[in-house]
């Protein structure tokens, strides 16, 4: 595992819970760090996108039941809490856009064995989701794809 990845405490906590690797994969910011863009110290939790037994396992593993997302996108766990909000979120679904959960768990980057959303779906959500704090990342993933040499 790289010294990025492994130095992270949050993928330590995501691979405590032991989710099969093949069910689910990171989005949001993490994936940005998993792939040397920023630093893991600027993610501050992971969202993962889940699916079949890693949807299963996080189900028994947690003290509540799953719980409808704000947006009605679908349901959600969360682990570690950590003030008002988890460390650790894991979704059945995707909001800002339509997003065919498996597709986004089959196409993701396999880095150091953990699956991270690709960055092409990550720049698409950031910009659907049209939020200021995103402007930087948008910024810099636009610049990654422009100079990236195909």
């Amino acid at each position: 595992m790289s010294e990025n990845i492994s130095k992270s405490h949050l993928i330590v906590k995501l691979l405590s819970l032991k989710l099969p690797s093949e069910d689910y994969a990171i989005f949001g910011s993490a994936p940005l760090a998993a792939n040397g863009l920023i630093d893991f110290s600027q993610i501050a939790d992971l969202d993962l996108v889940a699916r079949g037994s890693a949807w299963e396992v996080a189900k028994k593993l947690s003290k509540e039941p799953p719980k409808k997302t704000d947006l009605k996108f679908g349901d959600y766990l969360g682990f570690f809490r950590n003030g008002e909000d988890f460390d650790i979120s894991i979704y059945t679904g995707w909001p800002h856009g339509i997003w065919n959960i498996n597709e986004l768990i089959e196409t993701a980057d396999i880095i150091d064995g953990i699956r991270f959303v690709n960055l092409e779906n990550v720049l698409k959500w950031k910009k659907a989701r049209n939020k200021p704090k995103d402007a930087s990342q948008i910024a810099l993933l636009e610049e990654y794809f422009k100079n990236r040499k195909f």
